[in-house]
């Protein structure tokens, strides 16, 4: 069986090599903090890596649900990392097992589902791959104020996801995948041979401001409320929140070509946003 530590180094390295912002965002939390957020990341991880990267991805996905209900019954692979330090984890936070298996649902969706008609759909998608994701965290973030920040979370998820959305336009084609909700591509002329020859004309600025705006306020509601966390996770969160919020600027920058470009926060944009916290 590994020991606690290796377990921890192993999910710190899965977030260090997949998530550079959240890495540098999450790193300043205390330890104990720090290394179970790594431990929830490498679980969210490897769910997504199912669905987008394996073979056979439904069986895969079914056996890791399977396995996460025997882990909840403290049955699992000793040798695995990840599921030994959620152990430790699980022991330390009161979690919310119910977001643990929401993100599966989550996931299980990309599976089946790659056209959206409403909003009303893509934020219920949102929700389970997203905002999960927040509402696993909290418990180890603000752990006496979860009931209270709980919205706030949710709202942080649903605004992240959309501006995922929005950055992977391109990604996501390849994968036969359109997010873009069809009433907002009629309402504006949109329609999938467009997106299909990349043409990032007015239709598509508009259809790709139309969920910026959706995402801008789902921001702003999780920040009402982020300055309520503790003081030793405020700054990691806020911090996350606004450098995802700035990815938004940074493709109207550049003038919107998510087709064959996936764009970043510069890394001194990023150290200015994290230095005016």
């Amino acid at each position: 069986m590994l020991n606690i530590d290796q377990a921890y180094v192993y999910c710190e390295q899965v977030i260090k090599h997949h998530s550079k912002t959240f890495y540098t965002t999450f790193s300043i939390l205390p330890e104990e903090s720090r290394k179970a957020v790594w431990a929830v990341y490498a679980f969210c991880r490897t769910v997504d890596d199912i669905v987008d990267e394996g073979e056979k991805p439904a069986t895969k996905l079914l056996e890791f649900s399977t396995d996460f209900e025997q882990f909840l019954n403290g049955k699992y692979e000793k040798h695995n990392p990840m599921w030994v330090a959620l152990t430790d984890v699980f022991e330390k936070y009161e979690m919310d097992v119910q977001a643990f298996r929401d993100l599966i649902k989550g996931q299980k969706m990309d599976l089946f589902i790659n056209r959206y008609e409403t909003m009303e759909q893509l934020l219920h998608y949102c929700y389970h791959v997203a905002s999960t994701v927040g509402l696993m965290l909290l418990p180890i973030l603000a752990p006496k104020k979860v009931a209270f920040l709980r919205e706030g979370a949710i709202a942080l998820g649903l605004g992240m996801q959309i501006t995922n959305i929005l950055r992977d336009v391109g990604e996501d084609l390849e994968r036969n995948r359109i997010y873009l909700p069809k009433e907002i591509m009629s309402q504006y002329g949109l329609t999938e041979k467009d997106l299909w020859l990349k043409k990032v004309e007015l239709p598509f600025t508009r259809v790709w401001e139309e969920l910026a705006l959706k995402a801008e306020k789902y921001y702003n509601e999780a920040l009402q409320t982020i300055d309520e966390y503790p003081d030793y996770s405020r700054i990691p969160v806020k911090a996350a929140a606004l450098l995802y919020r700035q990815i938004l600027d940074t493709i109207r920058q550049n003038h919107y070509h998510v087709f064959n470009e996936k764009h970043y926060v510069p890394y001194q944009q990023k150290q200015a946003i994290i230095e005016r916290l």
